[in-house]
């Protein structure tokens, strides 16, 4: 793997906020297969069964535990190590979670991008760093089509807001501290409903179903028809890493924000997505509650990639049968008890192997 994206990674010191989450612990692997000098700084893992538990990540990066709000302890631990890349993954990434407790939401998802563009600031070895937000960070129209770079920040929910206000700190230092060549070269990445086995957060569809599904239970699904633009975890993990690579070598060509998401074709409804999974699986169900508190949930959201396509020569490699079939089978090497690790660099690999065949250029 040490070739792809140029071999621009290989032995470089990169650090992830939030390697202990869903997404961030799939980039470490990543990363440290492609021979990478990879750093994490993150709470704890939340439970035994987590991606960066399971996958022993603790033995195989230098991990450092801490709150992101904590500055002090965050810039002491960025200094030390002297990164040269820099993604921000640590967040309170659910949107239930945010009704109950909107307080800590925001805290954690807006001054913990104000912390981490502090370091970027004070740390002279950072030369592109990445603010890894939300397809939910968009005002939401409804729209049947997709959301664009320069549409509206928004958000009816505490956590679609904070999001929304992540992206306007961004903007903020973007365009207050970054921009003389000597500075870092500074992005974001828009991108929602990243699925993947490894992912046991709470009130998430998928992790969900796989919950019931273990104890021989019928899923309880609040929003059977509400369309998500789905994709596994690799997808936008592709154009994180194709977002650094520019930023490292042609620089500010590439601030902004960019978006990270399927094509079209990847669009269906959550039935859809559980239907698909029980067919795979042989067995599995669920029901529809008739009687539960219901919160603001977008009926359609979708981005428009068409930015990410022309600037940066990237696009989603999987179709929605793919999509599906490599987060069963992340699921299933958990219930097998088989080397976790393993399994996701032997996934990787199959999505690299998937891209090649589709002559993306990040497999070069």
């Amino acid at each position: 793997m040490e070739n792809l994206f140029q071999g621009l990674f290989k032995n470089r010191k990169i650090l992830i906020t939030g390697d202990t989450g869903f997404k961030g612990s799939w980039l470490a692997i990543w990363l440290n297969e492609m021979g990478a000098k990879v750093y994490g700084y993150a709470l704890p893992p939340k439970t035994i069964r987590d991606n960066f538990v399971t996958a022993d990540l603790k033995n195989k990066i230098t991990h450092q535990d801490g709150d992101i709000v904590d500055f002090e302890k965050f810039f002491s631990f960025v200094k030390r190590t002297g990164p040269e890349i820099l993604f921000h993954l640590a967040a309170q990434p659910l949107v239930l979670l945010s009704y109950k407790n909107p307080r800590e939401t925001y805290q954690t998802n807006l001054m913990g991008v104000v912390n981490f563009f502090e370091a970027v600031r004070g740390v002279s070895s950072i030369k592109a760093a990445i603010n890894i937000t939300s397809d939910k960070c968009y005002e939401n129209q409804n729209w049947v089509w997709g959301y664009r770079e320069n549409d509206p920040m928004g958000g009816k929910d505490p956590y679609s807001s904070s999001k929304g206000c992540s992206e306007l700190i961004t903007s903020s230092y973007l365009h207050s501290f970054f921009q003389d060549e000597s500075s870092a070269a500074v992005a974001s990445a828009r991108a929602g409903n990243v699925i993947g086995g490894g992912d046991w957060a709470e009130d998430r569809i998928v992790p969900d179903f796989f919950k019931a599904y273990n104890k021989g239970e019928p899923l309880m699904i609040r929003n059977p028809d509400h369309t998500r633009p789905w994709q596994h975890v690799l997808e936008p993990l592709s154009g994180y890493l194709q977002l650094a690579s520019k930023l490292l070598i042609e620089g500010k060509k590439y601030s902004g924000g960019w978006n990270f998401g399927p094509l079209d074709s990847n669009h269906y409804s959550v039935k859809e997505l559980i239907n698909r999974s029980i067919a795979m699986l042989g067995s599995g169900g669920f029901i529809t509650p008739t009687n539960e508190t219901k919160h603001y949930e977008a009926h359609l959201l979708k981005l428009d990639i068409s930015k990410a396509m022309k600037m940066l020569n990237w696009k989603p490699a999987l179709d929605f049968q793919d999509t599906v079939s490599f987060t069963v089978a992340g699921y299933q090497a958990e219930f097998q008890e088989n080397d976790i690790y393993a399994q996701r660099v032997n996934q990787i690999s199959e999505y690299i192997a998937i891209a090649k065949k589709q002559d993306i250029p990040w497999t070069k």
